[in-house]
């Protein structure tokens, strides 16, 4: 095994891109306010105070009027993890509106709630009481190569030019216009190539060709650096050519600070400093010391630890300094660099001062911000297939609402969320929408398994001969059931109402203990259907683990014998006013029989399937067939889904399929069968009424695929492979289910014949281009246009989106489009990583999609010439 000390490379990466890109270092300008400020605070610090503040619960320094501050917050679609707050779809969803300004009033007003819970939370001394900052670790512009990556929900897609913009949006909408006064701080991750496997994601080594990195991997952290002008970077967890992320000078110096000028701080993702050392990571290094040394002297300015006592700990910084590893200089110049971000937050001042002093305490979750989430539901949701059956033409006299994600808070949210505080699931956005109907739910199957149902209090009791019915329960203060119990007493089950949703927070946890005794033989599985974290042991065995919802794990199949008593212990914990908490489980005799009924007396099934963040995410531990770590194996429905909803069909009632995920499906059956299909993401907290108003035709559904949706995994090359041979819809050649850009509407488009401003240009030269599009339907509606641009030259992809514009028009309505194509946009990475506009042609496409395969968009092409050869800068 060879180590190193100094940070060098095990292999350079070709000429290396700085050379590429020529640049130098900014040239050096008088330092702003923040910076001096910064500067004379870290000047008056000893060494153990630097060290200390470089790990991401940066304690006081009262002495320099320092409150402490948690620099982890997490707002990918609204802000998370802080009890109430507005939930947005999920960001992949987002990115399916191809609505830039509406992704970046979403984001601005998730910073307008991370103002208000900082406010209310902060304490006398300028510290937060367990609450949310103003440094936001987001958004997530890692390119979502792979439909298999189980976090790809939290990207913008797979595109590089869709991810740019949208992420350039997402940001601008954080921070605001005013960089020496930013309303809250972005943080663009995980630079720099990273996209799955989630298992291997910690040792992983990630060896990219120069052409991927400048064509896909790259381009969306330039623009959010250079453009967006992010003021935060996140380094990733895998090695890029034997360098650890958060060590690789390569990147983060030459690329990130040199080239592109970034002169805000870099944080390591979770755990990752250890990973630079640990045998079972990288073991790139020998020691914690070395590997905090490599860290910062490569450029990452802030630990994200693990745990309390690990490689970001702050004597571990110290003794690298005593030892010679790196100078004291070169922490100051990471601290300076987050006391810059402090300053110009106003973490360091009074509450009520500033640009922002508007915002008030109360200023979260509100009617209005619920409103732009409902309308970020409605632009998000992509009609797949519909033969006629959509809208209905009238409200059907009796609606089926059937499946797992029909009634579930959890499809509406996805990962990384806040909670809603007045969800709408399907089923109640169904029943709301059509009220002169007969709705009726059922569950009929599991995500992964058989339906799930409330535990008869019958079934539970407090001692083994089961002669006292009911469990103990005790309740805490706090989340942690730590202390002594504020309550005990006897419940007849583990179940509560922990009150109703109002803006008043509480954190509380509770232990159920028992005994439960089941009426049949056979294998169970438990739930607790709080929205926030629990445990569930049976007979000693944990069998539902979802404490930590930031990394949930999937539940636990377990044998049990009827009439013979378990013990059963049920913990969970509320951090926000969410209630109807229910223990629940799948028995054996469990069956689809009365979704079937349901279905035979309905006029209409909605069918509402897919996934949830429980099985697709971060880091996981899921037991299910077809998933791996967080991770997917297959794109396919889950089979006991699958399985009913055939059934369903067979009863020959129409079947609307709506799907909730935040990954690419391969409904082959459901296109070859069903009449409708309706792709809805995770939409956010409103999101069941928008699916509602896309059924009655409230409104045209005019959301667009952000991916590809295979017919198959087979159709992919391996998922650990990171070249982009095959994968997306730049670089693959078979023929997808869906397109990427691809989406259906209530109304039509007609696109003229587009007029480009000169038909040949030399290299290195701009032309415009603009068509004439006509709403030709009986509606008025949202079309996406979108210009792809096409070079037959080697390196170049199949086509690649280069611009696009979401416009209404109102029925018999037509708007001419135009967009500027740039010499790079008509430009090639050749292998060798270079960027040229070589000489040919140069064709450009302008519709509501892409134009071949057995779904093409309607849209025109247009051809220019390209007369000689340009050399450009790669971004």
């Amino acid at each position: 095994m060879t180590f190193h000390s100094g940070g060098a490379p095990r292999r350079i990466l070709a000429v290396g891109l700085a050379t590429l890109v020529g640049c130098a270092y900014a040239q050096t300008q008088a330092p702003s306010p923040a910076e001096q400020r910064a500067a004379k605070l870290v000047s008056q610090m000893t060494l153990e105070e630097k060290a200390a503040q470089i790990q991401h619960r940066a304690p006081a320094i009262p002495r320099l009027g320092i409150p402490a501050y948690n620099w982890w917050n997490e707002g990918l679609h609204g802000v998370a993890r802080a009890g109430e707050a507005t939930v947005f779809p999920q960001a992949i969803g987002m990115a399916a509106s191809w609505n830039t300004q509406l992704i970046r009033d979403i984001a601005d007003t998730t910073a307008t709630e991370f103002r208000a819970k900082y406010l209310a939370r902060r304490r006398p001394d300028g510290s937060i009481a367990g609450g949310p900052g103003l440094t936001v670790w987001s958004p997530n512009v890692n390119i979502f190569r792979d439909p298999r990556w189980g976090r790809g929900q939290e990207t913008y897609g797979e595109d590089p030019f869709l991810t740019a913009r949208m992420g350039v949006a997402f940001i601008g909408g954080l921070q605001g216009d005013d960089p020496e006064h930013p309303k809250t701080v972005a943080t663009v991750k995980h630079f720099a190539v990273h996209s799955g496997p989630e298992p291997a994601r910690h040792r992983e080594d990630v060896r990219p060709s120069l052409h991927d990195v400048i064509d896909t991997y790259l381009p969306a952290f330039h623009a959010a650096v250079t453009q967006a002008k992010s003021q935060a970077v996140m380094c990733a967890y895998n090695a890029l050519d034997g360098v650890p992320a958060c060590a690789n000078p390569h990147y983060l110096k030459d690329i990130l600070r040199k080239d592109w000028k970034f002169d805000g701080h870099v944080v390591s993702d979770c755990a990752a400093i250890a990973d630079i050392h640990l045998t079972k990571s990288h073991a790139y290094v020998r020691t914690p010391e070395e590997a905090a040394a490599n860290a910062i002297k490569a450029g990452t300015d802030l630990f994200c630890s693990s745990g309390a006592k690990d490689t970001a700990d702050p004597a571990t910084t110290v003794r690298a300094v005593k030892q010679g590893l790196i100078s004291e200089s070169e922490l100051d110049e990471a601290v300076r660099r987050l006391m810059v971000a402090r300053v110009r937050l106003g973490l360091l001042d009074a509450p009520g001062e500033g640009p922002y002093a508007g915002i008030t305490a109360k200023d979260f979750d509100t009617p209005e911000h619920r409103k732009l989430s409902t309308q970020a539901a409605r632009e998000s949701m992509v009609l797949l297939k519909n033969t006629g059956l959509l809208p209905f033409k009238s409200a059907p006299g009796r609606i089926a609402v059937i499946g797992p994600n029909a009634n579930s808070v959890d499809p509406l949210v996805g990962n990384y969320n806040g909670t809603p505080s007045q969800p709408i699931t399907v089923y109640a956005g169904i029943k709301a929408r059509f009220a002169t109907s007969q709705v009726s739910y059922v569950e009929g199957t599991g995500w992964v398994a058989p339906p799930l149902e409330d535990i008869p209090d019958t079934t539970l009791c407090q001692d083994a001969a089961c002669n006292e019915p009911g469990l103990k329960a005790e309740e805490f203060k706090g989340i942690k059931l730590a202390g002594k119990p504020v309550a005990v007493r006897s419940e007849p089950n583990a179940r509560v109402a922990w009150g109703t949703p109002t803006r008043e927070e509480r954190e509380t946890s509770i232990r159920w203990t028992g005994y439960i005794r089941p009426s049949e033989s056979g294998i169970y599985r438990f739930r607790y259907s709080g929205e926030n974290g629990y445990r569930i042991y049976v007979d000693g065995k944990l069998v539902a683990d979802v404490w930590d919802i930031a990394w949930p794990t999937s539940d636990t199949d377990i044998e049990l014998t009827a009439n013979q008593a378990y013990t059963i212990r049920v913990e969970a914990m509320q951090n926000g006013t969410r209630g109807d908490h229910r223990l629940q489980w799948s028995r054996p005799s469990a069956s689809d029989d009365v979704a079937l009924k349901a279905a035979k007396q309905a006029d209409v099934v909605v069918f509402v399937g897919g996934l949830t963040a429980r099985f697709e995410g971060e880091a996981m531990s899921v037991k299910a067939p077809g998933f791996a770590g967080g991770d997917r194996g297959t794109m396919d429905l889950p089979a006991p889904q699958q399985k009913l909803l055939e059934r369903l069909h067979a009863t020959g009632k129409p079947v609307v399929l709506v799907l909730m995920n935040g990954s690419a499906m391969s409904v082959n059956w459901a296109e070859a069968n069903l009449p409708a299909i309706v792709e809805a993401w995770y939409p956010g907290g409103e999101g069941g009424q928008a699916v509602a108003e896309l059924l009655a035709g409230d409104f045209s559904p005019a959301g667009r695929l952000p991916v590809t949706f295979y017919k198959s995994v087979d159709q992919l090359p391996p998922f650990g492979d990171y070249s982009m041979k095959g994968r997306t819809y730049r670089y693959f050649s078979g023929e997808p289910l869906y397109p990427f850009g691809y989406g259906l509407s209530y109304t039509s488009f007609a696109y003229g014949r587009p007029a480009v401003s000169k038909n040949a240009v030399k290299a290195g030269d701009a032309v415009d281009v603009s068509v004439d599009v006509r709403n030709s339907g009986s509606r008025d509606g949202d079309e996406v246009v979108q210009l792809y641009v096409s070079r037959k030259a080697g390196g170049a992809p199949i086509r690649s989106l280069r611009g696009f514009q979401r416009i209404h028009l109102k029925a018999g309505e037509t708007r001419k489009v135009s967009f500027k194509v740039d010499a790079q946009d008509m430009s090639i990475i050749d292998a060798k990583g270079t960027r040229v506009v070589p000489s040919g042609a140069v064709d450009l496409w302008i519709g509501g999609g892409q134009p071949a395969g057995t779904k093409p968009a309607a849209g025109a092409a247009v051809r220019v010439n390209i007369k000689g050869q340009a050399v450009l800068k790669p971004f």
